[in-house]
């Protein structure tokens, strides 16, 4: 009897061994360490500064502008995560050589300058301004704040009545006002307003979220992609990424304003997001998409922490490392890997080492 006893005592042990070998956090750092290995070996070109798109055969001979996107905010991400590193100022640097002073407003187009003349898009510009911006409350560097500044005046010559209102996508095809052009937008003012208090940028933000939530919020708590001008009808694709942006930005709305119907806002739309996009244990196709989507995700957290509950991604962010990492810890859902990808994952285990963290 006694002899059971032990032994069932052992076997208790064990099994709460391995459940505590379970629960433990993702060594999240390790993994950051293995992508920002690749993406420096793999797809940075030391010569020029330069990043390639993919690690296939690529369309041109460096990487358009979106990738360089995803990796800025993932570089400011990594740096909060590791004080002292310098991840941002080469991803800058290869953004500014895309950079382009036509009128009405310079701005930064979506592929090398020195290469060929190409279509600014605002929300690539968007992208870059909340990445300056949040290094900038993170580390107090101007330089982040003068880039976002600049970024602003240049979104703002894609603001125009038609339609409403709203903000174009694509400054030389005036066609379309999308989610992924005023969400953004959205954060950029508001960051804005927060730093530096004038009213301006409350208003632009205020404005840009009505007049979006007006014309491309779906009923079930996501936010349709575009509105095309002039016939008005709604592209009705469904993204992660929109309504991960209108997520952030009702949930600071209710911070800066105190006006509840934002937070109930926010609610709906973690909720509505969940229901729509994870499904069969999975989040849809695009990393990026959805680490945008986790960023609305902790901003309500830090309000509210049930609403916000960000395990789906926790749990998203493991199974891409289990089953879409290939021998050499590339992520990607595709034989061929991009940097787009490396770059929103780098993103989203910052943000979960983060998180996990508090």
């Amino acid at each position: 009897m006694k002899s059971m006893y032990t032994t069932a005592l052992v076997l208790l042990g064990i099994a709460r061994f391995d459940l505590a070998v379970s629960q433990t956090a993702p060594d999240y750092k390790s993994r950051r360490g293995q992508i920002l290995h690749n993406i420096e070996g793999v797809f940075y070109e030391s010569s020029t500064g330069l990043f390639i798109e993919t690690n296939g055969k690529n369309e041109k001979p460096h990487s358009y502008l979106w990738p360089l996107c995803a990796l800025l905010q993932a570089a400011t991400e990594s740096e909060a995560v590791s004080p002292g590193k310098q991840y941002m100022k080469p991803v800058l640097g290869a953004i500014k050589q895309y950079y382009n002073t036509a009128a009405p407003a310079p701005g930064y187009q979506a592929y090398v300058t020195s290469e060929q003349k190409d279509s600014r898009f605002y929300d690539d510009n968007q992208w870059i301004a909340i990445a300056c911006l949040d290094a900038y409350n993170r580390t107090g560097d101007k330089d982040y704040l003068v880039v976002a500044e600049e970024i602003y005046r240049f979104m703002m010559t894609g603001y125009d009545d038609k339609a409403g209102g709203g903000l174009y996508w694509k400054e030389d095809e005036k066609n379309t006002k999308n989610t992924c052009s005023n969400g953004p937008g959205i954060l950029v003012a508001l960051q804005l307003y927060q730093i530096k208090k004038e009213p301006e940028y409350l208003k632009t933000a205020i404005n840009l979220y009505d007049w979006t939530k007006k014309n491309l919020r779906a009923g079930d708590g996501t936010y349709y992609d575009a509105i095309k001008v002039p016939s008005l009808k709604i592209d009705s694709a469904k993204y992660s990424y929109n309504t991960g942006t209108m997520l952030q930005s009702a949930a600071m709305l209710h911070n800066i304003t105190g006006n509840k119907e934002y937070l109930v806002e926010a609610k709906a739309l973690a909720e509505g997001s969940k229901k729509y996009f994870y499904k069969n244990n999975k989040l849809p196709d695009n990393y990026w998409f959805n680490v945008v989507l986790l960023r609305g995700f902790e901003e309500l957290h830090k309000i509210d922490p049930q609403a916000g509950d960000y395990q789906i991604f926790v749990a998203e962010a493991e199974r891409i490392w289990k089953e879409e990492r290939d021998g050499k810890n590339l992520l990607g859902r595709k034989p061929v890997k991009t940097l787009i990808d490396q770059g929103a994952m780098l993103e989203m285990y910052a943000r979960l080492e983060r998180l996990t963290a508090q």
